[in-house]
């Protein structure tokens, strides 16, 4: 048995600001346990090669059944190993809008509005184009613009102005709205995930101690407090302890579910499961939030586009090649190039809809091959009022969990979605990214709601921002307070997107990492008492 001041559990993007924060301190032991591995492959440093990620660094999840799409099982991507999602994700560098964190603080997340987030973002971000009153300099993870976009992908910029939509060259500035390319989490044309920026630099420190393919059984709490963690590795179970402090770390889908585990949960699903409960937790796995995306896909005869004819093959060696030598070139993309903010409601506090322009066909997340070059636009909208619940499938720990985000549920949903695709539509049939002369692969009559409705119903799907599930508040039914401390075990804390009251309006790996610096510097205060 092993004894640290903190456990962390999972080294993603939260978890790994958190314990290379945290294990500044010498004085702290601090044991990161991760169950994947340390994701140090070149096809994970390398953005272009996202669609061939290694299996063992994506729990590829799927969804129950959802009755709002027409009955089908979605996907659902997530990160293992270190860096979690950052280390498979589009390395978009987006926080979401001011509104979001103010609104936190509204509904009794003191202490979340965004003048008090800002500073944290800001500690986080090296941004290469300079610090300034909104944006870091100096912090672990680099900020970068992109040096070699697609032409179609400042075309769909372009379109967007032509229809009098603002350009934006910053969306974490003064404004969201608009629409621009996107800044990444790139350090040198290579993708710089939560664990290069903060646990690689540790690596040399004594009083951190890195378990990778470790996973969690179960926490253990004595007493009303959390004292360590039962974990199985090399198929051997063993026990560590944590005198201080353990924090859970485990994203949206596993932070929930080892709660459940452990007997914190909701008690009728937890005796269904044949656990013992320890307490009756219902909103523990409920409240789940995720952004439900369609995608308008073109096919274009333009070798602008990314596409797996003879010539773009060849390019695309040839850009591999380029990458390894250089670090430059198209493996720098980070697919979804381009985009933009909007508010398709003009009563909306902030943008309500997003889009991503990819200049590449993507079916099905990019699992079905399409060889025609082309384009994909992902439309989604923002602040989802539909809401669904992650449940345990077994006992069994290594089990993929019960994953329902009961997408489309709420008619407001798809009353947004509806003109977010049409929006999209109308941008794509804009000079200049219309001069492409693009074919759309799902043709339908836009002006028709019942068509439109029976598309997105039969092919929308993630864009892979779950949150929610372990949610902040003042009340009694939290499942966190604002110090992200989980009511009723002591010394427990929870650190992820699973704590986000409310999905914000845009990626969510930035805001991620922001909630694992408050984490570390909430823990820190609580030890010195």
């Amino acid at each position: 048995m092993d004894s640290y001041d903190i456990i962390v559990i999972g080294g993603g993007s939260a978890g790994s600001a958190v314990a290379g924060r945290l294990s500044e301190d010498p004085a702290l032991s601090v044991c990161l346990i991760e169950s994947g591995g340390s994701n140090d492959n070149w096809l994970i440093k390398t953005p272009g090669m996202l669609a061939k990620v290694p299996e063992a660094s994506n729990y590829r999840y799927d969804t129950v059944p959802q009755k709002h799409l027409d009955g089908r099982i979605g996907y659902q991507p997530r990160g293992r190993g270190l860096g979690g999602s950052s280390a498979i994700n589009a390395m978009l560098y987006v926080r979401g809008n001011a509104w979001d964190y103010d609104n936190w603080a509204a509904l009794g997340c003191d202490g979340w509005a965004w003048d008090d987030v800002l500073p944290y973002f800001k500690r986080a971000e090296h941004n290469e184009r300079g610090g300034d009153a909104l944006h870091g300099s100096g912090g672990p993870l680099n900020v970068m613009d992109q040096h070699y976009a697609n032409p179609a992908s400042t075309a769909f910029v372009e379109a967007a102005a032509r229809l009098q939509l603002r350009r934006n060259d910053d969306f974490n500035g003064a404004e969201q709205d608009g629409f621009g390319l996107y800044q990444v989490t790139q350090k040198g044309g290579e993708r710089w995930s939560a664990a290069r920026a903060y646990i690689d630099p540790a690596r040399g420190r004594k009083n951190l101690h890195i378990r990778t393919d470790t996973l969690v059984h179960r926490l253990l709490v004595e007493d009303g407090r959390a004292t360590g963690v039962m974990v199985e590795r090399g198929g051997k179970q063993e026990v560590l302890r944590a005198a201080r402090a353990v924090i859970l770390s485990a994203g949206a889908f596993g932070s929930p579910q080892i709660l459940q585990l452990s007997g914190l949960g909701p008690a009728q699903h937890l005796q269904d499961m044949g656990i013992n409960v320890l307490a009756d937790r219902p909103a523990i796995g409920s409240d789940l939030q995720d952004h439900c995306d369609y995608v308008l896909g073109y096919e274009t005869d333009s070798r602008d586009l990314i596409g797996q004819s003879l010539p773009g093959l060849v390019s695309i060696i040839g850009s591999v090649l380029r990458h390894r030598l250089n670090r430059t070139g198209m493996m720098t993309t980070p697919y979804a190039e381009s985009g933009g903010f909007w508010r398709v409601r003009p009563d909306a506090p902030a943008p309500d809809v997003q889009y991503h322009f990819v200049p590449v066909v993507l079916e099905d997340h990019g699992r079905t091959v399409v060889k025609s070059h082309g384009f994909s636009v992902h439309s989604c909208v923002l602040r989802p009022e539909s809401r669904g619940t992650v449940r345990l499938a077994g006992k069994n720990a290594a089990m993929a969990p019960a994953i329902d985000p009961n997408f489309l549920s709420d008619e407001r949903d798809m009353a947004l979605m509806r003109d977010a695709v049409r929006l999209c539509k109308r941008i794509c049939e804009s000079a200049p990214l219309a001069d492409y002369q693009g074919r759309d692969r799902h043709p339908i009559d836009y002006n028709n709601d019942a068509e439109l409705d029976a598309m997105i119903r039969a092919r929308a799907d993630t864009i892979y921002h779950p949150v929610g599930t372990c949610r902040m508040g003042n009340d009694a039914d939290a499942v966190v307070d604002p110090h992200l401390r989980l009511n009723g075990v002591k010394g427990l804390y929870v650190a992820d997107a699973s704590v986000m009251p409310r999905l914000v309006s845009g990626n969510t790996n930035a805001p991620s990492i922001m909630i694992g610096e408050r984490c570390a510097d909430f823990v820190k205060a609580d030890l010195r008492g």
